[in-house]
């Protein structure tokens, strides 16, 4: 992994009610889930996406919208590789984005996909 501003990232993630991590052996993704659901993933591109130079990068579920305003905001924030480009960013670890917004996005995706869960699973997870 090239460098990381973001030590805390992966410990953010995983305090997250319900939060599991699974390597995905054949992206070489660090994914993170809530009930089998995607709200994170770690990964850094082979160099054959010229685009990315190899740059690790969190992908982070995103409203439409706010995911054009961050791309907007921050140079460091695209959109989503590998993934829905309307609602998934990239946030590149080794640029500029301020903690406290990387750590907004990162509860953001969590609400989203956590949002599509039954009632039930909300309530053991302890959300509503």
């Amino acid at each position: 992994m090239k460098m990381n501003r973001y030590p805390w990232l992966e410990a953010y993630l995983l305090g997250k009610s319900g939060a599991e991590h699974e390597y995905k052996l054949e992206w070489q993704w660090d994914r993170y889930l809530v009930r089998g659901r995607q709200f994170a993933a770690i990964c850094t591109p082979d160099p054959k996406y010229a685009e990315h130079a190899g740059r690790t990068m969190v992908l982070l579920k995103c409203e439409p919208r706010l995911a054009e305003l961050y791309r907007a905001e921050y140079p460091d924030v695209v959109p989503g590789f590998y993934s829905d480009k309307r609602t998934w960013n990239t946030v590149y670890l080794d640029g500029a984005v301020p903690e406290d917004v990387l750590r907004e996005m990162c509860d953001q995706s969590y609400a989203l996909v956590t949002a599509k869960l039954t009632k039930a699973a909300q309530r053991e997870l302890g959300l509503i």
